[in-house]
């Protein structure tokens, strides 16, 4: 069974005619749209489709849906899906709203990282959201790797100050930095972010960083929105799509990757550990054609 089964299929090309013609380019949009691709989206992506079927002269329906398949993974082939911890310490910031699973999210990567050989801090920067060091400790037992925390309503900075140190101190491969999902403001959330950044800069200069944005597939085209904002305030470097198996509408995973030109990292279709996995945009796909 592959990763991406438990997608709620949504089955773009079913109970289309056999003919290519203008009717099946109108439903496939209609399609992508249901699907949460969003418009300007589907549009591109019919379009690159209309243009591949015209020059390589693709008559049936099976090599239409083929073809779709690529032109959806190459509109996600945007940058290195890959985590980059090229340095010892390598950080990963992870942001996002609030229940959208970020907690969950850097358990799970880092018992994979661990899996891996790597020796794996977590940092519980989110002082803000009270059982959140709570939620990570837990995590960080079932893993079997350390962690850094203070108390509640700690400064995030200075949490991130130690876990630093700690992870000069022990020879941490990677520090996965959990962050609040909510403050008062936007202003105040970048302001936090920021002091965070230049802590790491300062600590850690020349290290490999990647700044994560967990969203839940499940809120559509919110998480679009969303995912512009925290782009503006803290300059993502990669997505983490929560909750796939729980939605119709994966197409947000395309809008996303087109609209901001950052790449889907990672992919969960479950609560399991092994529900999350390093993203692959042809299976994707595949999956959801």
């Amino acid at each position: 069974m592959g990763f991406f089964d438990k997608l709620k299929k949504i089955n773009i090309f079913s109970g289309f005619g056999s003919e290519l013609d203008d009717d099946f380019y109108d439903e496939l949009e209609e399609s992508l749209i249901l699907a949460d691709a969003g418009m300007d989206t589907a549009l591109e992506l019919v379009a690159q489709l209309r243009r591949r079927v015209k020059e390589e002269g693709i008559k049936t329906l099976e090599e239409a849906r083929a073809c779709m398949v690529r032109v959806i993974a190459d509109a996600m082939s945007v940058g290195d899906a890959a985590l980059d911890l090229s340095t010892r310490p390598s950080v990963v910031l992870f942001i996002g709203v609030n229940g959208v699973g970020k907690t969950t999210t850097i358990g799970k990567i880092g018992h994979q990282l661990k899996e891996e050989r790597k020796k794996v801090l977590l940092c519980a920067a989110d002082t803000f959201r009270a059982a959140a060091a709570d939620q990570l400790t837990i995590w960080a037992e079932r893993a079997g790797v350390d962690i850094v925390k203070q108390h509640e309503g700690a400064d995030p900075a200075a949490v991130v100050f130690d876990a630093t140190a700690a992870a000069k101190a022990r020879g941490a491969d990677v520090v996965l930095v959990d962050t609040a999902g909510r403050l008062h403001n936007k202003q105040n959330l970048m302001n936090e972010l920021n002091k965070i950044s230049r802590v790491i800069d300062r600590e850690l200069p020349g290290c490999a960083r990647e700044t994560l944005l967990v969203l839940d597939a499940t809120t559509g085209q919110n998480g679009l929105i969303q995912a512009k904002q925290f782009q503006e305030a803290a300059g993502i470097t990669g997505i983490v799509l929560t909750k796939l198996d729980g939605t119709a509408k994966g197409g947000i995973a395309i809008a996303i990757a087109k609209e901001l030109g950052v790449p889907v990292k990672y992919a969960g279709v479950g609560e399991g550990v092994d529900d999350l996995r390093p993203f692959d945009a042809a299976e994707f796909a595949q999956a959801l054609i």
